[in-house]
């Protein structure tokens, strides 16, 4: 199979993972005695409006941020699944950091961006320890983390970290942080303002992509996810692969809330968003693990939760679009093991054919 044709098989993934969960969703639709047109043609007409448009962006940055996340571990073979925990451990203490200190606007953004960087990767690396140390495998002890992130911010944030009670307020979140710790919106609309966050977001992409495709660490990642013995037998160090790619996609898992640190919320509450980590897996499947794939792949996820609101005004479920992503998600995956299994037979083919190519022109040479 040429190389262009193994490209094109990765390519479709993707795209036969959209067409079948909107086929699914369609039936969906059917079911409960809804037109599949009727709802698509009203999600494509709010979907498209400025203040959207806006709200896709906001909604996709940290939806990209989670996918690198995931993608660096992936790319080392490694099954991140408690960038979830990472992610909200993260933005409670920086957020709790930021609130308790003052300093001038730059180095109070980078301040709290360390926090959630340093507290994100400490927390993943918990997990590649337990991996390297007692063979501890990185889902089990993942998963385990993110129940632990879980209960230790409640309780943090119940009863430490928690701002002074105003009267009979019931909001239950750290200090505001100040204005020199927040981030000025990039575009103000007549709606939802533009955070500035995306920016940061697009640099981390090019960092992410320079790191893993362009430096001698991204080559050996990747080696050693595609191949852990010949890596080792060139001298790279697994264990110390795999500890410093959990610190890495932990890191970057820290800074998934802070689009919505800097420029919407400014504290951590209970209403701070949940299972970002978890959509972020399927945003770095449906991105094949790459920067440029992944931010397409969040537009699209944050396009499909904006546009989705306008189906409960229509009388419509918007749980529908929960159908749509989880279809995406058994999709990809699904498809890339037949992908994989597919290109894996024709190296297979490809070698045996040179094989006897090989042993034919020994032949020759001998007569």
């Amino acid at each position: 199979m040429s190389r262009w044709r193994i490209r094109l098989l990765w390519l479709l993934v993707p795209f036969s993972a959209i067409a079948l969960a909107f086929l699914v969703s369609s039936i969906a639709l059917l079911a409960i005695g809804a037109s599949p047109p009727a709802a698509f043609r009203s999600m494509l007409q709010y979907g498209v409006r400025p203040t959207s448009l806006v709200s896709m962006v906001n909604r996709a940055v940290p939806l990209y941020v989670a996918g690198l996340a995931v993608a660096i571990g992936f790319k080392m073979n490694l099954f991140n699944i408690g960038v979830e925990g990472q992610y909200r451990i993260g933005a409670l203490l920086s957020a709790a950091v930021g609130a308790a200190v003052a300093l001038p606007p730059v180095l109070h953004i980078a301040l709290i961006m360390l926090v959630a960087i340093v507290v994100g990767a400490a927390w993943a690396g918990i997990a590649g320890v337990l991996k390297v140390k007692r063979g501890v495998h990185e889902v089990v002890a993942t998963i385990m983390l993110n129940f632990i992130a879980t209960g230790l911010g409640a309780y943090l944030l119940a009863n430490y970290l928690r701002k002074p009670r105003v009267g009979s307020e019931l909001l239950i979140a750290t200090r505001p942080i100040p204005a020199s710790g927040q981030l000025p919106p990039l575009l103000v609309t007549g709606g939802e303002d533009l955070r500035s966050f995306v920016l940061i977001a697009a640099v981390l992409g090019v960092l992410v992509y320079v790191l893993v495709w362009r430096t001698r660490f991204g080559y050996d990642l990747r080696a050693s996810g595609v191949n852990p013995t010949a890596a080792q037998a060139s001298g790279v160090d697994p264990n110390r692969m795999i500890v410093t790619t959990m610190l890495l996609s932990g890191a970057i898992a820290g800074l998934i809330g802070m689009s919505d640190l800097f420029g919407y919320f400014h504290a951590y509450t209970l209403d701070f968003p949940t299972g970002l980590g978890f959509d972020g897996i399927a945003v770095a499947l449906v991105g094949l693990n790459h920067p440029a794939g992944i931010a397409v792949a969040a537009m699209l996820f944050g396009w499909v939760d904006r546009a989705a609101q306008i189906l409960d005004l229509e009388g419509v479920p918007k749980e529908v679009i929960v159908i749509t992503k989880g279809v995406i998600i058994l999709s990809v995956v699904v498809a890339y093991e037949v992908v994989r299994r597919l290109v894996q037979v024709a190296e297979v083919k490809a070698a045996a054919e040179e094989t006897r190519r090989l042993e034919r022109e020994k032949e020759a040479v001998a007569a």
